[in-house]
């Protein structure tokens, strides 16, 4: 199965340096906790976003990406899939154009939503594998996939 995904839409969100991350925990135990960690590491600037927090580890949090002061380039979501469309909503409202929809959170109302704005939507792909510099077992996924013909061309 081929990816509808293409290298070129992930490399324009990638070479974004200010990313809203919907979907960061206050248990700081989730995926959406280790990516933002990881994005920052990385260079890029995070903002992350969960309703229920004003911080989570130390991070100033926004109750919506639409609250952020600076307006995000991107943003990335790690919601479960229930939450999805809702926060693909909070990222449009925002006026944010450039949305990655992280393996795992998709939802067919997302799509559809994100679908209908206009910008570059990523869905069903994991960020991890593409931000530079890709650790080791991230490598391994992206091989794995461009083996099973998943990977974007």
């Amino acid at each position: 199965m081929e990816s509808m995904n293409s290298m070129a839409d992930v490399k324009t969100f990638l070479s974004k340096k200010r990313i809203a991350i919907a979907g960061v925990s206050r248990s700081g135990n989730k995926f959406g906790n280790m990516a933002a960690k990881e994005l920052k590491k990385k260079g890029y600037e995070i903002y992350p976003v969960n309703p229920e927090a004003d911080e989570i580890q130390g991070e100033k949090c926004y109750r919506s990406i639409a609250a952020i002061e600076t307006a995000p380039e991107g943003a990335l979501i790690i919601t479960p899939p229930g939450r999805t469309a809702e926060a693909v909503k909070d990222a449009l409202d925002a006026g944010v154009k450039d949305i990655w929809i992280q393996q795992g959170a998709e939802s067919e109302q997302a799509a559809e939503l994100a679908g209908q704005s206009g910008g570059r939507v990523i869905s069903g792909e994991c960020v991890l594998m593409f931000a530079e510099p890709t650790a080791f077992y991230h490598k391994i996924h992206r091989w794995i996939w461009r083996a099973l013909g998943k990977l974007p061309s």
